[in-house]
């Protein structure tokens, strides 16, 4: 019988709600999870935003050969063909070959992290796949071509993007191992390492611009700059170049082509020493994102456990199904490598559980 005077349901908390009003733009993308989509939208819209910034960049000589007054003063500017920067060569080719690759790739895996994407169309998600590491491994060689003249090309800058590099290309190369083996529980650690390494160098521009002033003021700090590139960033203005640099004279009178001068880091000096303070810092912010975005995945990784669980046991059901030998570690996981415990499949630990429930139940019973 109804009871006639039915007790009220008790009010909904806050963040329930929330959560249920946030689920109906969660849930259709494939999220599960309110958290998992939160940080997925906070990292893909600084992914997406930081790429769709720079597509103009690709208009390399709108950006590099702009008018210098831009930057200076309305006295100063750059004529037809002369870029300020001074990039030449290799180093211009290498610039454009990273800019044509990595800003598409950077595009597309915004997409492989959807995962309505993995869950429906899978082939979409697998093609993709391979497009973005096609570009990403043209990126990779691109940024190689132009470490030595990057930032200023120091042995220090040359060294982070040399890690950098090799970093994001060997998490590449075991995410796309262990999916060729499909050990996608791995697949899926590799990929997130390698794009949040890479990713780092979003994280490396609000560093510059906060440490760049302390660095300032804290100075005086000082780079050398070859006076080419002082007399290229100075619109060849020779007078301005003397006036500010007169340690450059013998460079213009061709005694000493390679002639470098030190310029001091200020942001609040002119275009070199504003440009100065954002190279002296650069390799620094660089080391410090990347090992904050290291630390950052893998606690992530370890604060997910039921996900890389989930996807090991998919694993092993697909292994099984194209008949490859140890099924559930035919990828490059530590029990196969390492003194990790042997792992078991979801399916067989149930089944000795329930024999050993029912060995101690018949113990019982006797």
């Amino acid at each position: 019988m109804d009871d006639p005077n039915p007790k009220p349901h008790p009010p909904r908390s806050l963040a329930a709600r929330l959560d249920t009003y946030a689920a109906k733009i969660y849930r259709p993308i494939g999220f599960t999870k309110g958290y998992n989509f939160i940080l997925w939208f906070m990292t893909t819209s600084g992914l997406l935003g930081f790429v769709l910034a720079r597509l103009a960049y690709l208009n390399y000589d709108g950006i590099f050969c702009a008018p210098l007054s831009a930057h200076t003063n309305k006295n100063l500017h750059a004529g037809p063909g002369q870029c300020y920067f001074g990039l030449r060569g290799h180093t211009r080719v290498g610039l454009l070959m990273h800019l044509a690759t990595i800003l598409p790739a950077g595009l597309l895996v915004c997409v492989q992290f959807v995962p309505v994407v993995r869950h429906r169309w899978l082939l979409v998600h697998r093609l993709n796949g391979y497009v973005v590491i096609l570009l990403s491994l043209v990126s990779t060689a691109a940024v190689f071509m132009i470490a030595r003249d990057a930032m200023g090309g120091d042995p220090d800058t040359q060294m982070y993007i040399g890690v950098l590099g090799a970093v994001f290309l060997i998490a590449l190369g075991l995410a796309w191992w262990n999916v060729k083996r499909l050990q996608i529980e791995l697949h899926r650690k590799w990929m997130l390492r390698a794009w949040v390494y890479a990713t780092s160098i979003i994280t490396l521009r609000p560093i510059g611009i906060l440490g760049a002033p302390i660095l300032s003021r804290t100075g005086p700090y000082y780079i050398a700059r070859p006076c080419k590139i002082i007399h290229d960033t100075l619109g060849n203005n020779q007078g301005l170049v003397l006036q500010w640099y007169p340690s450059c004279h013998p460079w213009y009178d061709g005694a000493d082509d390679e002639l470098q001068v030190l310029v001091r880091a200020d942001t609040g000096g002119n275009l070199m020493e504003r440009a100065a303070a954002t190279l002296v810092l650069f390799a620094a912010a660089g080391w410090l994102a990347l090992t904050m975005h290291a630390i950052a995945v893998e606690v992530y990784l370890h604060l997910t456990p039921a996900e890389h669980e989930r996807l090991r046991n998919v694993s092993y059901q697909r292994q099984v199904e194209a008949g490859m030998k140890n099924p559930g570690r035919a990828g490059l996981t530590a029990d196969r490598l390492g003194d990790s415990a042997l792992w078991t499949p979801q399916e067989a630990t149930t089944v000795v559980q329930t024999v050993a429930t029912d060995k101690e139940s018949t113990t019982a019973h006797v």
